[in-house]
């Protein structure tokens, strides 16, 4: 007996973990059932997806969803609504929120805010610090911890880590994975005064990827 689908998308150009090709893809019971070259007259629905491309779902590594501290700009509810909406199954997000996301306390809190509002698979960063450098390796492994996320340029409160020590002492404890925000501070600053001197308090938002330039990515 032939296979049967509820659904067929016909025709789509599917990004797969084999490749690239142009494929029909069955659905079953909201599951994908076959891949591949699916006969006419074997579904109740077939939607035809010529020239469209199909991708699995993407996990975004750096998401900031404000929450707590900033919710009036988003929450973790919206941020991963707007996720979904967008092909997004899954997100890290990072610690830079207000309490800063830096200790088991606060990491905790923030995971006990994400179950049950949030629409997608979550984990959270750790922001690596001078104070908790020492625990980094015990942070990395509570459930849910996506890694270590250390600022290495201007950031909130304290934690901006540019010093050598403390980033040795990071990056040696650290078993898992750090992420780093790589900008020179100075350069930065530098950037930002000149805008300023030219805008004043009404900097266009266009100038924000040359405040924060490439060049002080690199540097």
């Amino acid at each position: 007996m032939a296979e049967t689908y509820d659904l067929v998308l016909s025709g789509a150009t599917v990004v797969n973990h084999d490749g690239t090709a142009v494929r029909d893809i069955g659905i079953r019971d909201g599951k994908i059932a076959a891949l591949g070259s699916i006969p006419a007259g074997s579904t109740r629905e077939t939607w035809h997806c010529a020239g469209l491309h199909i991708l699995p779902g993407v996990i975004d590594t750096q998401v900031h969803f404000r929450e707590p501290g900033m919710t009036h700009k988003e929450d973790l509810e919206s941020g991963s609504r707007s996720a979904v909406m967008g092909g997004v199954t899954a997100v890290f997000e990072m610690p830079n929120t207000d309490p800063l996301t830096i200790d088991g306390v606060n990491f905790a809190d923030k995971i006990g805010r994400a179950i049950g509002r949030m629409h997608c698979d979550f984990a959270f960063f750790i922001g690596g610090t001078a104070e908790n450098s020492g625990q980094v390796a015990e942070y990395e492994q509570l459930p849910g911890c996506a890694g270590i996320k250390v600022f290495m340029g201007a950031s909130t409160g304290n934690m901006l880590v540019d010093d050598p020590t403390t980033l040795s002492a990071i990056f040696s404890r650290s078993k898992l994975m750090v992420v780093t925000h790589c900008e020179d501070t100075p350069m930065i600053l530098v950037n930002e005064a000149a805008a300023r001197a030219r805008w004043g308090e009404d900097v266009p938002f266009e100038q924000h990827p040359l405040i924060r330039s490439e060049a002080a990515c690199y540097a």
